[in-house]
């Protein structure tokens, strides 16, 4: 497709209204509310697992027509206590959003989600079907052994083998026949070097893999910007260093918890890069939905093929 008349993002917008709500068990989960308070209501799911909510995930949305929801997933984020594993299932997620519909007092609503984010947005409207108006997905990831292997195992290691070879550098030779439960083993290990060595290089192969705009490389940590907090009028003041370290270990520690163990009743591992067919599945056993290719586009949300698509389907979903 060609990038002339290709849709961009909205205006940015600050939350309207945010929160921490509480759930049935010892997590409290961070949410806000953008847009127009009596717009059309959306949820919207970030990927991961250990991902967070950011500014630019308001801006698919046209904040004059919706109220946008946001949250960050237990464990992630500005959610309470960060990085906790405990009673962290994808159960439990998929009951926090139906949770914070009702505290919002939200009738229907269309879901917005990728990658991990479109997995807990299927299953959500596959458990609560009369709570969904629309479904807005992208980078469609189905959960399967198949799909975890691929990116963890074999499968993108040959499309990207520099940055696999990275990949593979912290783990010996006789552990790399199952390097999800390699790296979950050194995520949780006691030794806090061992675990930031892990993040480190869990977190490069995501980056590497995500895109397939500029040169295959991380931003170091240090260079991270610092979001704006609702909370706050200013900039977090702690060490950017110690607290991207912070974010990066809970966030891998989060995502291949459950990539160990194949989900299940956990969680599932981080995809940056689901493979396609994943996507033409899905439409196969659902031909109502519109299928869409970004050819020229990786996985990340923020190339400009997948604004213009993402942009098109919230606009359509206004009418449908």
């Amino acid at each position: 497709m060609s990038s002339v008349g290709r849709r961009s993002l909205f205006r940015e917008v600050e939350p309207f209204s945010f929160g921490w709500m509480p759930t049935s068990g010892p997590h409290e989960i961070y949410y806000e509310e953008c847009g127009n308070p009596r717009g059309k209501p959306c949820v919207i799911l970030h990927g991961g697992p250990g991902g967070a909510v950011n500014p630019t995930m308001r801006r698919f949305f046209d904040p004059a027509k919706w109220r946008m929801a946001l949250f960050d997933q237990r464990g992630c984020g500005r959610s309470r206590p960060n990085a906790s594993l405990d009673d962290n299932t994808t159960w439990s997620l998929i009951e926090d959003i139906e949770r914070l519909r009702e505290h919002l007092g939200v009738e229907k609503w269309t879901v917005f989600g990728g990658s991990w984010g479109s997995t807990l947005a299927l299953a959500y409207a596959i458990k609560h079907p009369d709570r969904v108006e629309g479904l807005v997905l992208r980078g469609i990831f189905l959960l399967t052994e198949k799909e975890l292997r691929w990116f963890y195992q074999d499968g993108a290691s040959m499309l990207f083998p520099d940055a696999w070879e990275r990949f593979l550098a912290p783990i010996p030779e006789d552990e790399r026949g199952d390097l999800m439960a390699a790296y979950h083993r050194r995520l949780v290990a006691p030794d806090r070097r061992v675990q930031l060595e892990a993040a480190a290089a869990w977190s490069q192969w995501e980056g590497d893999t995500i895109s397939l705009r500029g040169p295959r490389r991380a931003r170091p940590s240090s260079t991270r910007k610092t979001s704006r907090s609702p909370s706050r009028g200013s900039r977090a003041t702690s060490s950017p260093t110690r607290a991207s370290s912070t974010r990066t270990t809970g966030s891998s520690r989060t995502s291949t918890a459950s990539a160990a163990s194949r989900a299940g009743s956990s969680r599932a591992g981080s995809t940056s890069s689901p493979p396609l067919d994943s996507a033409w599945r899905l439409h196969k056993a659902w031909p109502e939905a519109r299928f869409e290719i970004i050819w020229d586009a990786g996985h990340a949300s923020t190339e400009p093929g997948v604004i213009d698509g993402l942009v098109r389907a919230t606009e359509a979903a206004l009418v449908s």
